[in-house]
């Protein structure tokens, strides 16, 4: 049986679909000549899991409601309810279609409704439209905002206004301690926080008895960042993303990690700096040859690591690779096995009810 074949969001399918993702990750794998050995499997909540969500606001017979896209057809499909949506996506989308169904000044050219929320129950919903926003929008968004209590921003063309602040704040238990994480509406975060939760103790069981330096690429708001970085004496993280950088650096703070430096670069460049190609000034007062690097940690977009960035993590004792791409990962794991043997491996259902397969991989350098 295909995933298409599946009763999709059937929780009584859902481990069904999970069998079939790892069965098409271990042939991947084994298709590239890579053996994985055994595979720690991470399951997600069924339903319910997604803290989110964006959604076409979809205008008829002088009405308002909320659609999606199927892949390969144009003409979005309206949808009543969204059951893999978190507990606080699920409690607002009524109100906020509601909310649009009864103002003109709210629902007019409002083609889009995104929520950002957090276990911890914070909420933010953001509105954009086909126009510029007016005091009378921001009037209205305002009395919303205080009546469901829940942060609202308006966005347009080359418009944002903001309520109240752009950002939720979310708190994740890793091990023993709790982590803060300011999350930015318009950063990247990760989607599924339970499975997120169970990365971040993975990749904190493997890199427990590191020692020295760790190296991270694509830090992002420092997600990993702030719970690896008890196992080093210093972390050095780069991250392209402005709003990213700046999310990172309120991360550290907000949870007394002091011994991380970010700086704002792309892999390519990092990995030029590190070989002395050319200098830039990001790194001009940071002394590159005073890391003693053992250990690096990688969470690549889906087109994997370049050429270069597998040169670069081969050089290091140990390399955590997590991945939201089986093909790309296997493509690298190619290249860097040559040198590296593969101590662990696991796979981490981020996105239930599609093909995608999130993973995780150790390697060490071999003896």
């Amino acid at each position: 049986m295909t995933t298409e074949q599946i009763d999709r969001q059937d929780p009584q399918q859902y481990q069904l679909q999970l069998d079939n993702k790892i069965s098409r990750f271990k042939q991947t794998m084994a298709e590239a000549g890579i053996a994985i050995g055994d595979i720690a499997v991470h399951e997600s909540a069924p339903l319910g899991f997604r803290m989110r969500a964006e959604f076409r606001i979809w205008h008829q017979d002088g009405q308002v409601y909320y659609a999606m896209n199927r892949r390969g057809e144009k003409r979005p499909h309206i949808i009543a309810d969204f059951p893999i949506g978190g507990p606080l996506i699920s409690q607002f989308m009524p109100v906020v279609l509601e909310a649009l169904n009864t103002s003109v000044n709210l629902s007019r050219k409002c083609f889009s409704a995104e929520f950002l929320t957090t276990t911890s129950g914070e909420v933010l919903i953001t509105l954009i439209y086909h126009r510029p926003l007016d005091s009378e929008w921001e009037a209205e968004a305002r009395a919303l905002q205080d009546k469901i209590g829940a942060g609202i921003i308006g966005r347009s063309r080359k418009q944002k206004v903001v309520l109240d602040r752009d950002y939720v704040t979310e708190r994740i238990e890793v091990g023993d301690r709790e982590y803060s994480y300011q999350q930015v509406e318009s950063g990247f975060t990760q989607p599924n926080s339970g499975i997120n939760r169970q990365m971040l103790g993975w990749a904190s069981n493997r890199l427990t008895h590191s020692s020295g330096d760790l190296l991270e690429l694509y830090c992002g708001n420092g997600n990993f960042t702030a719970v690896l970085a008890q196992h080093f004496d210093r972390v050095m993280a780069t991250e392209i993303s402005k709003v990213s950088v700046n999310s990172a650096l309120t991360n550290f703070s907000a949870n007394n990690i002091d011994n991380v430096c970010v700086v704002r670069m792309s892999s390519e460049e990092f990995t030029q700096a590190l070989n002395n190609e050319r200098p830039f000034r990001r790194l001009a007062e940071i002394d590159l040859d005073s890391y003693k690097f053992s250990t690096i940690f990688v969470d690549p977009p889906r087109a994997g690591l370049d050429a270069e960035t597998e040169k670069l993590v081969s050089r290091f004792d140990q390399i955590l690779y997590i991945s939201c791409n089986p093909e790309t990962l296997a493509n690298n794991l190619r290249q860097i096995s040559q040198t590296h043997d593969i101590q662990s491996v696991a796979v981490f259902d981020q996105f239930p009810w599609t093909d995608h397969l999130e993973s995780g991989v150790l390697l060490q350098r071999k003896v």
